[in-house]
């Protein structure tokens, strides 16, 4: 497996600026750094966290967000906590299930 370093917080961060999930789903969202990890908020609620580790990445939401997906992430095969989903960079999270979370998140959020 290789390691999930910087390389892929730009990648992230590349999406959202490029029309990916943030930009298309969160138009009024800001790139924050908060808790030591790069984010996206809107207002004063961080809607999602991401970070990167030697391997695994991680996208860290409102555990309502999570609860609310389950079935979805189970069915495509991802590590789940209370506020968190951890992937590989060989297999990372469907944009489609990304922007799914996120706009969970953000409606547990009450932004």
């Amino acid at each position: 497996m290789a390691p999930c370093t910087a390389p892929r917080y730009a990648s992230i961060t590349a999406r959202g600026r490029s029309g990916g999930w943030s930009h298309a789903s969160l138009p009024d969202a800001v790139e924050i750094m908060k808790f030591d990890m790069p984010g996206f908020s809107v207002g004063e609620a961080t809607i999602a966290g991401y970070a990167a580790f030697s391997r695994q990445c991680g996208l860290y939401l409102s555990p309502d967000a999570i609860t609310a997906l389950a079935d979805d992430l189970a069915a495509a095969g991802l590590k789940v906590s209370k506020t968190g989903v951890t992937f590989s960079p060989a297999k990372p999270i469907p944009d489609d299930l990304v922007r799914r979370l996120a706009l969970a998140s953000r409606e547990n959020l009450g932004v």
